[in-house]
């Protein structure tokens, strides 16, 4: 007697790679560097973080409820929380609640659901979200606290205060713990036509090691994690080396052109959100460019325009604005730099 035989749809081998594996291992790898951010600036990074995730998942309801969609499996594929996190860690820990709340709305709905939700959206959600805080509200997403240990605030309750009541501990004045970042003085001094040994010797507290009191150690374990994702293969190598290589490219032309105006490259390579961009946020599979030549384009053209936003631009740090730029010619990348069909003969 024949036994019958089971047909099955393809794929036919098992997949081992889902969305949610996928943002789970970003956000594992993200660790090192969140937990360096929260030692120097405080708890405010991780209520910035809460706030922002629960604010994602509840838009991501709200929407997918009024786009008549299933909650399952979109609201725990940890998209939207990835989203979060990033636009969380981008912003500085000294802000209203409403900052990261409004901001992660933003990034959803406009950022993510306007265009018909993960896979069609054009731009980077929490980049947008960060721009449009940036552009609206620039006193708050500029106030940062001064890269300590705990960044003067030591207490989740001294953070939680000042993010929902703006009330800080007695004898304690905002002045007193926040500060510009190293490459916010960096641009001012520049501007008022001082050195950048005037500048360092202006604030040796601030402008320490290579890239400044804290954000070495930040970049340095961003990269580590980044480095780990490209191990897993979960990212691929070419847009975070494109990019590296050409913001360090080009700090060290005009470096070595004016040393007294222009920061060397290790400066650039280790400030602000420039580990954090080029394996966190620039790598994002849905706006980046997917062909391998047209990644090490689109890469090299992020860290191109860091560089000329950071030196010559209205904004300290242009990671936001050079995705976000870039993820305009991802599409038009990828149409030039196909690969050739297996077979085709060149011409």
């Amino acid at each position: 007697m024949n036994e019958p035989f089971h047909h099955h749809s393809s794929p036919h081998l098992p997949v081992s790679v889902s969305v949610r594996g996928v943002m789970t291992t970003v956000m594992l790898a993200m660790i090192p560097g969140s937990a360096a951010m929260v030692y120097y600036f405080g708890y405010g990074v991780l209520v910035n973080m809460v706030l922002a995730v629960v604010t994602g998942l509840a838009t991501e309801a709200m929407m997918l409820k009024w786009r008549a969609r299933p909650l399952q499996p979109f609201i725990s594929d940890g998209s939207i929380v990835l989203t979060a996190l990033l636009l969380a860690l981008a912003m500085p820990p000294l802000v209203p609640w409403w900052i990261p709340v409004l901001g992660t709305i933003f990034a959803t709905i406009l950022g993510k659901h306007l265009f018909g939700g993960l896979g069609y959206n054009p731009f980077n959600p929490a980049m947008l979200g960060y721009v449009m805080l940036l552009i609206a509200f620039p006193f708050e997403m500029t106030t940062w606290l001064s890269p300590t240990a705990g960044g003067g605030l030591y207490t989740l309750g001294e953070s939680l205060s000042y993010s929902f009541i703006g009330v800080l501990p007695a004898a304690t004045s905002i002045d007193a713990i926040s500060q510009a970042t190293i490459l916010d003085t960096l641009r001012t001094g520049i501007m008022l036509k001082q050195s950048v040994g005037e500048i360092r010797a202006a604030h040796p507290d601030l402008y320490a090691g290579v890239s400044g009191l804290g954000w070495a150690w930040i970049n340095g374990l961003f990269l580590l994690g980044g480095i780990w994702l490209m191990w897993r293969r979960t990212i691929a190598w070419q847009i975070p080396l494109a990019m590296l290589v050409a913001l360090a490219a080009m700090a060290l032309i005009f470096w070595l052109f004016d040393a007294q105006h222009y920061s060397p490259p290790l400066f650039h390579l280790f400030s602000g959100a420039a580990m954090l961009g080029a394996f966190f946020i620039a790598t994002d599979p849905v706006t980046a460019s997917t062909t391998p030549r047209g990644r090490l384009i689109y890469g090299a053209g992020i860290g191109v325009l860091v560089y000329v936003i950071r030196s010559w631009g209205g904004y300290p740090d242009g990671v936001a604005f050079a995705v976000l730029l870039m993820n305009m010619t991802a599409p038009t990348i990828d149409y030039f730099t196909q690969p050739r069909v297996f077979g085709e003969e060149s011409r």
